[in-house]
Order: C-alpha cells, then sequence, then structure tokens
C-alpha cells in the first residue's frame, strides 16, 4: 500500500483547482444566491427582531450593538460552512458517484495532488463567498476599513483548516449519509459555542476552555478584529491556531484519503 508520508505535490494540483472552477462557472447563478441572501436573512432576523430584546453588549472592553456583534460572526460561519460541505459532500459524490478521482489518476496527477487541488477549491469557494458576503453587509455600515479587507485572505486560510478537516472525514465516513455524525458532533457544537452569537464570558470557565480548541473560535475572533478595526498581538495566536490546524489536518486528510482509494 501506498503511504501519504511523505507525499509530493506538484503545481499538477492546480489543474484540478481549475477543473472545478470551471464546474463552478456553470452554476455560479445558484452558487452565487446563498451568501448574497443569507446576510440579509440573518441581519433582518436578528437586527430587527432578536437586537431589540438583547440590546448593546460589552466586547473587547467596547459596548457594541448586537447586530454589530454578529455580523462578522456570520462570515466565519460562511467560511466554515463553504470548506466544509464542499470537501463532505461535494468531494464525496466526485470520488464515489462520478468516479471524478478515477478518471484524475488516470492522468499524470497523483492522489496527493488531487486532494491538494479538492481543498484549495474549497477554500477558494470560502473567499468567494467571503467577498460577496462582506460586499452585503458592509453596505450596512458593519465591517470598518481598511481592516476589513484582511477577512478575505482569512477566508482562503480559514477554508484550509476546515476544508482538510472536511476531506479527513470524507477518507473514514463509508457512506455519504454517515457525515451526519460529524456535522452534528463537530460543526453544530462550533455553530453554536464558538462565541458566534453571544460573547464567550457568558459561558463557565470550563466551557470557555473547551471553546478555545474549536478553530471556528479562533476564525470568529479574527473576523471581529478585522470587522472592528482592532489590530493586536494576541491576534497572532489565533492566527497561529488555524495554521497549526491546517499543518495537522491536511496531511491527514491526503493520508485518510491515500488509505481509502490505494490498495
Amino acid at each position: 500500500m501506498s503511504t501519504a508520508f511523505p507525499m509530493h505535490i506538484s503545481r499538477r494540483f492546480m489543474k484540478v483547482w481549475h477543473r472545478n472552477l470551471i464546474v463552478y462557472q456553470k452554476t455560479w447563478k445558484i452558487n452565487f444566491l446563498p451568501p448574497l441572501l443569507e446576510p440579509l436573512f440573518y441581519l433582518v432576523a436578528f437586527g430587527v427582531g432578536l437586537a431589540a430584546l438583547v440590546g448593546n453588549i460589552i466586547y473587547e472592553g467596547f459596548e457594541v450593538s448586537y447586530v454589530f456583534f454578529i455580523a462578522p460572526a456570520l462570515i466565519a460561519i460562511n467560511i466554515m460552512y463553504n470548506a466544509f460541505f464542499e470537501n463532505t459532500y461535494a468531494s464525496f459524490v466526485r470520488m464515489y458517484y462520478q468516479r471524478t478521482f478515477d478518471a484524475m489518476m488516470a492522468t499524470p496527477l497523483n492522489l496527493p495532488e488531487v486532494i491538494t487541488g479538492e481543498i484549495f477549491w474549497g477554500a477558494t469557494k470560502s473567499m468567494i463567498a467571503t467577498a460577496i458576503m462582506q460586499t452585503i453587509i458592509s453596505a450596512f455600515g458593519l465591517i470598518q476599513y481598511p481592516t476589513g479587507l484582511l477577512m478575505v485572505p482569512l477566508a482562503f486560510l480559514g477554508g484550509i483548516a476546515f476544508g482538510s478537516i472536511g476531506m479527513f472525514f470524507t477518507g473514514i465516513v463509508a457512506t455519504i449519509e454517515m457525515f451526519n455524525l460529524p456535522i452534528f458532533l463537530f460543526v453544530t457544537p462550533m455553530f453554536l459555542f464558538s462565541g458566534t452569537f453571544f460573547p464567550l464570558d457568558n459561558l463557565p470557565m470550563w466551557a470557555q476552555k473547551l471553546a478555545t480548541i474549536l478553530p471556528l473560535t479562533h476564525l470568529v475572533k479574527l473576523t471581529r478584529a478585522f470587522s472592528f478595526g482592532i489590530i493586536e498581538a494576541g491576534l497572532l495566536w489565533s492566527i497561529g491556531y488555524l495554521v497549526l490546524f491546517c499543518l495537522v489536518f491536511f496531511p491527514l486528510a491526503i493520508y485518510k484519503m491515500e488509505r481509502r482509494l490505494i490498495k
């Protein structure tokens, strides 16, 4: 059996990325709608409905409106969803049902290059969706610039992190229905308890410490800081955590996919 360690990845992985881009261009209208409409739905629901009940909250010593607090968190959630679902459901369909991976493996591409192209494409989708979503949210005056521009490259880093963990699960689930387990046990808890809809200070101390393990917590902290115009040394810890997460799960994803596909 081949092993993914050490793995050889050349620039040929961009061929996989480009193939997915061509498919995306054919369905861009459908892909364009979720990041366009989602922030509008959330901002109306929370800005008009829940914000009236919550009022202003204190974050990092500043008093901000609730809608101003959750707006950058919506971008972080969007980054997670786009990369994770692209490299779970979409990659599984290409691998198992469409046999696209088999066709690409018949070319000079090796498996690490195929998987790298898939993960980088998931990160690119996160970046595209973030740019769209950020434009909509900016129209409400909820993002400060120029620091807000940093969210676009951050989306790519976050996309690599969540795309890698998504591909890792793709390498271990037996059927497409089993993706319900990582969504229920991994994605949903992050959606709720990563400082997205309320400050982490409201949680018990043990829950706050547990939240620091979740990559979405660090992504939310970074998007919120860039949205608020805050640049401080403490953000390097969150950036470093996301980089470390990529360095761990990126090779693990390739390893698991190679164990699954190459006998």
